[in-house]
């Protein structure tokens, strides 16, 4: 059973190895999130890549817009595959991205305004294994609050499964999941970090307060006051923070 990471590197070597599985058990829409505000996703990518490297041309790797993608074509030089953005809407420019000798697509940190072309790009694909890498999906105010677009978001992001899911929700508390294990939410006590819940599916903002409103002990100094520890998420943060300088 997978134990928090105490590195970015661990994270994104679990979150190969949780999307290896999911591929394995025949999920063809597959979503990877290490949710940390100061992270950059070209790091990232370039750490996750390795998974699908023995894909070689047959990978087709997408940005969201042709500003990332160029400058990932100026960095990747000896990269196999193609490297392409989203685009527009446009049915005939959509259809010419995706080449029937395609094996696997890989989209980079695509966000909730992609979301109408990216359910037509997975249309095209059919049942061709798609990976979001760091997406941004759900941001309402992107997408906007009319009924339309959240049938739409939602119909789209029903089909996908989470690979892996890493969000710390405070310095002390986390939503963890490494496919095939469930959800599972951890708190940093007098033990080091435990998994105080399990759950079958991704808990709300509500579920977490409930599940924390039970109440976890606190260790305390001689004085009384709660003794606090170094949290792997301040490593993960500062480890971030290294790569990103």
């Amino acid at each position: 059973m997978p134990e928090l990471p105490n590195s970015l590197e661990d994270a994104i070597a679990q979150s190969r190895e949780a999307t290896k599985a999911a591929l394995a058990d025949g999920y063809t829409r597959i979503q990877v999130d290490l949710l940390f505000p100061e992270l950059k996703f070209m790091p990232v990518a370039e750490q996750f890549l390795p998974l699908l490297t023995e894909y070689g041309s047959g990978l087709k790797v997408f940005f969201a817009d042709a500003g990332a993608a160029a400058l990932a074509r100026r960095d990747w030089t000896d990269a196999a595959f193609q490297i392409l953005d989203i685009g527009t809407g446009r049915v005939a420019s959509i259809q010419s991205k995706i080449q029937p000798e395609d094996e696997i697509f890989l989209f980079i940190s695509p966000t909730a305004v992609e979301v109408p072309q990216l359910e037509k790009i997975c249309e095209i694909i059919g049942d061709r294994p798609v990976i979001f890498l760091n997406p941004r999906l759900e941001d309402a105010g992107a997408v906007g609050i009319g009924y339309t677009a959240r049938q739409t978001r939602q119909r789209f992001l029903s089909t996908i499964e989470s690979s892996y899911y890493l969000r710390p929700v405070d310095d002390e508390t986390a939503v963890f999941r490494a496919y095939p294990e469930q959800w599972g939410i951890w708190v940093d006590n007098e033990s080091g970090w435990t998994k105080i819940a399990e759950l079958p599916k991704k808990p709300s903002g509500d579920d977490i307060d409930l599940i924390l409103m039970k109440g976890q002990p606190q260790t305390s100094g001689t004085d009384g006051t709660p003794v606090k520890k170094p949290s792997v998420f301040k490593s993960l943060q500062r480890f971030i923070k290294a790569l990103s300088s």
